[in-house]
């Protein structure tokens, strides 16, 4: 009895990390503007709090594997959390805004390990047979974290200035600083792999290059500059992977792509990554632009599909330790895309329920495959892999976050451009422009419900290559 409220505790320690480190990515979003009016920057330095943040997560995520097989699980996650406060304590008393991007950076280095942390010492501490039902609490943490936060720093933003959002982080960290001294324990051994300060620079660069490539697509940046920018980072990435084919203890161990399974759902979680974040930020624009909804009502009109997913997530995870994959992942991305697809279909006379409706129909499904793509994946891997393969899944979430935005929001904007020019001068400016937000949200969802369409059809490879095994 002792033992499992040991696990329990260490468990809620681990969980609350996570979530900490999710929240925190996306807690900024909706105090964007009153960042700009106190601290007198632009929107477009202004979004650096969130490029840089990710940046440095980017940079911390590739490089987790070789970190949890370096440090003890309570020392690597004491030094994340600790980081991660430190960083929170700069940005409560920043006096101007580099400061500010700063202390972002600094919580950057810590947060971006402790996802990883997360998942690999919970599968660590629970027999395989339990993986799906523990992947499905873990991954219901990585979905709910990034969508709370905009809900939170709404709520918290109504009466307080943003530097509150720092501050109500900081007795959560203590919590987990001093959970993780007590009951934190060991359950990773330590190889310690040879330093490879080649990987570590390559990984770096070429992650760090193409994930800001990917965020600046949508910007007034020249076409040149973000081709000599991804093209940086590519490169880089080829010499990183070939150079861990060839080394003895590689970095991040990357033959887990010669399992087809891993290949095919670490692809999945990318295309569903893609679109479930970027619906984060579609959504509410329209919302707010469309139906004039407040960010605070805005927000609260995405919870319910919050809700669904944190009920589901954990179902799904239990479902695939008795079923498995083939059935559950498939099914999963086919309710997402029926989601998108209604939700692509609204009219400007749509109400806001039917909205949430839909968008809990487009998180049902969400939460149905999510963790069992990251369960299938793992599978395939042996456990002394399996940091390897966290690490390796973790940093396609970042690039799948990476990719959505600037493609799903340039979509909308090309829809709204393509509307506008076709209709001006038939229609008043202010009605032209609603209809023209419409068109561009019409036009980026059903492009996205077209590439689920796609991601189905990846699907059923797993299906497919079962039969022929058999």
């Amino acid at each position: 009895m002792k033992a499992e409220h040991s696990l329990f505790v260490t468990m809620l320690v681990l969980l609350l990390g996570g979530f900490l480190s999710l929240l925190n990515e996306t807690i900024l979003n909706v105090a964007l503007f009153p960042i700009m009016s106190e601290m007198n920057v632009t929107a477009t330095m202004v979004q650096w709090l969130s490029t840089g943040y990710v940046l440095i997560v980017a940079i911390m995520v590739p490089i987790s594997a070789f970190l949890i097989y370096t440090f003890t699980t309570k020392k690597l996650y004491l030094g994340a959390m600790g980081i991660f406060g430190l960083g929170t304590l700069a940005a409560v008393f920043s006096p101007d805004f580099m400061v500010l991007v700063l202390a972002r950076m600094i919580q950057a280095l810590g947060t971006g390990l402790l996802a990883p942390i997360m998942i690999d010492t919970a599968l660590a501490s629970y027999p395989r047979q339990q993986h799906g039902y523990i992947m499905g609490i873990c991954t219901c943490v990585i979905l709910i974290g990034p969508a709370a936060g905009p809900i939170i720093s709404g709520l918290v933003l109504q009466f307080f200035t943003w530097r509150a959002l720092f501050v109500l982080l900081l007795p959560f960290i203590l919590f987990c600083i001093g959970g993780g001294m007590i009951y934190l324990k060991n359950v990773i051994p330590c190889s310690k792999p040879k330093i490879d300060r080649i990987s570590i620079t390559l990984s770096t660069i070429g992650f760090s290059f193409l994930v800001y490539g990917i965020s600046i697509v949508s910007s007034d940046c020249n076409w040149r500059d973000i081709l000599i920018i991804f093209s940086i980072g590519i490169v880089s990435i080829i010499f990183f992977c070939k150079r861990q084919l060839g080394l003895r203890e590689p970095m991040l161990n990357i033959t887990a792509f010669r399992k087809t399974y891993f290949s095919v759902c670490a692809l999945l979680v990318i295309v569903v990554q893609m679109v479930q974040f970027s619906i984060n930020i579609v959504l509410p624009l329209l919302l707010e632009k469309g139906m004039q909804l407040t960010s605070l009502q805005a927000a609260l009109t995405l919870f319910p599909a919050v809700l669904v997913c944190s009920a589901v997530t954990p179902i799904s995870g239990r479902l695939y330790d008795h079923i498995g994959g083939k059935k559950i992942i498939p099914a999963g991305i086919l309710i997402m895309g029926f989601g998108l697809l209604v939700l692509a279909r609204i009219q400007i006379s749509s109400s806001v329920l039917l909205i949430a409706l839909f968008n809990m129909i487009i998180y049902l499904g969400i939460a149905l495959a999510w963790s069992p793509m990251q369960s299938h994946a793992l599978k395939q891997l042996s456990l002394s892999k399996q940091a390897h393969g966290v690490a390796i899944i973790n940093t396609f979430i970042q690039l799948g976050s990476a990719l959505g935005t600037p493609l799903f929001v340039g979509l909308m904007d090309a829809g709204e451009r393509k509307y506008i020019a076709q209709y001006a001068g038939k229609l008043t400016d202010s009605s032209l422009y609603i209809h023209a937000l419409y068109s561009g949200f019409h036009y980026s969802i059903s492009n996205a419900a077209i590439l689920i369409g796609i991601a189905f059809l990846f699907s059923l490879l797993l299906n497919i290559k079962i039969r022929l095994r058999s």
